[in-house]
């Protein structure tokens, strides 16, 4: 495939290498691989307001608004020819049939013109009706390979979801525990992309085994680019 060239004032994020691939970790907790014209994002998880609220949960139904804004300034800079959506795509297996057609056109305008594949979750085992799109379980592009869950095997080239990392630590006497790409340079487990979703401390039990220590960084997204913080300066918590 040809590169796509990046353009400097439009990203903020940090460079990383996986399993020999480039790719740029985006502030928004979007990962693009230029070589490719390849964007990933993960847990999306679309409609968990509409479904929150079936089970009389009071959350605003925003969420879903809010995650499709934040996912089309990433294309409009990206212009990403492939999208990769990594698993928990949609809250729950009827979220797509749930989605309004509002969504679902914006949806539809962020997917033209490009290969757009729904990669199989835990929330949505089952292809979403009525979007388009490929859905796959996993999906190979270069030498990494795209799955929503990590492996607890050998996860060299491996870009997963699932487990919505996050990193703290104390700067200047303040804590600070920020979404984070999770990453050993063998494999990357991507933040949550979702309006709603919830963080877990990469140093948490669940994470056990699936990095070398030695090379271990958290690169957590701040404001205007993402921070890499070496493994040994993680706090718990």
């Amino acid at each position: 495939m040809t590169a796509v060239p990046l353009e400097k004032d439009a990203v903020r994020g940090g460079m990383i290498s996986v399993a020999g691939e480039l790719a740029l970790c985006d502030r928004r907790g979007a990962l693009f691989f230029p070589d490719h014209g390849l964007l990933a994002v993960s847990d999306l998880h679309l409609e968990k307001g509409s479904s929150a609220a079936r089970r009389g949960s009071l959350l605003p139904p925003y969420d879903t608004a809010a995650t499709l804004a934040c996912l089309k300034t990433v294309i409009d800079d990206f212009s990403p020819k492939i999208v990769v959506s990594l698993g928990d795509s949609f809250h729950d297996g009827e979220g797509s049939a749930r989605m309004p057609e509002l969504f679902r056109s914006r949806l539809a305008a962020l997917m033209a013109g490009r290969d757009w594949f729904w990669v199989s979750g835990n929330h949505d085992p089952d292809p979403p009706a009525g979007i388009g799109g490929d859905s796959v379980r996993e999906i190979s592009v270069g030498s990494v390979l795209f799955r929503h869950e990590p492996s607890r095997e050998a996860g060299e080239g491996e870009i997963a979801g699932h487990l919505h990392p996050c990193a703290r630590i104390v700067q200047r006497g303040r804590s600070v525990r920020r979404r984070c790409f999770a990453t050993d340079g063998s494999r990357v487990v991507m933040p949550a992309f979702g309006s709603y979703t919830g963080s877990l401390n990469v140093l948490d039990r669940a994470f056990a085994g699936l990095f070398r220590r030695d090379g271990f960084v958290a690169h957590m997204l701040g404001a205007d680019r993402t921070y890499a913080i070496a493994g040994k300066r993680l706090l718990p918590g």
